[in-house]
């Protein structure tokens, strides 16, 4: 991490009157984050950087995830791509399809109470300068759950490489039964919007799809962590 951005973040801390001092936290994303994740805007885009990553990128990361569940999952991390960051990397041959190797995924470090409230605060302060994310695009309308499921499952396709529900689904891409939790709203319409905008190369398309479809799909993706709970 550059020293400017480091002396940002220190000044973020000082001026919210957090209780973590503020010297600490840049060493937290440092010794913890920076050797498997983008703290800062890469300056290549290529398609080795991004098959070659150990993880996602984290320089819009207080435009994408909620606090809260940034804390919690620190401590305890579950595994959100079944098949790791680049799928190619953590599949074998099985006997009817292609299987996962567990063997080849790494398990994300645990971080103590006070370091993951450390690296969630600093996280949150690395936000996206360039508008990728459209600020209050999504507008909370409520969608029934068979009909977001029927967009997921089978108009856009999404289960090819989401599992809306634990073990079924597809394994390619992060699963989505969590995402409510985890993801703000507005990132979670904008990813869906334009992929690629925010994450240069990624094999995600870009759909056709009408804002009303968008809203109802984003709808759909934030509700079913209300449904997790319940179980």
């Amino acid at each position: 991490m550059k020293p400017y951005l480091f002396a940002a973040i220190g000044a973020s801390f000082f001026a919210t009157s957090l209780a973590v001092h503020a010297a600490d936290v840049p060493a937290v994303l440092q010794s913890k984050c920076a050797s498997c994740h983008a703290l800062t805007k890469p300056e290549s885009n290529s398609l080795d950087r991004l098959w070659e990553r150990k993880g996602p990128d984290l320089h819009y990361a207080g435009n994408k995830f909620n606090k809260e569940w940034l804390v919690e999952w620190l401590q305890d991390p579950a595994k959100i791509r079944p098949a790791g960051e680049f799928y190619r990397k953590h599949v074998k041959p099985g006997t009817k399809e292609d299987v996962v190797d567990e063997s080849s995924l790494a398990p994300h470090p645990k971080l103590a109470r006070k370091d993951a409230e450390a690296a969630a605060n600093a996280l949150m302060t690395l936000t996206d300068p360039d508008g990728l994310i459209e600020k209050g695009a999504f507008k909370d309308q409520k969608v029934a759950m068979s009909m977001g499921a029927m967009y997921f499952n089978k108009l856009r396709g999404c289960a090819a490489c989401h599992s809306a529900v634990p073990g079924k689904g597809g394994l390619s891409g992060p699963e989505m039964a969590t995402a409510g939790k985890r993801l703000q709203p507005d990132f979670i319409y904008s990813y869906i919007k334009d992929p690629q905008k925010i994450d240069k190369g990624v094999w995600m398309p870009k759909l056709d799809i009408s804002d009303a479809d968008l809203q109802k799909l984003t709808s759909y993706i934030v509700q079913l962590s209300a449904k997790e709970d319940k179980k």
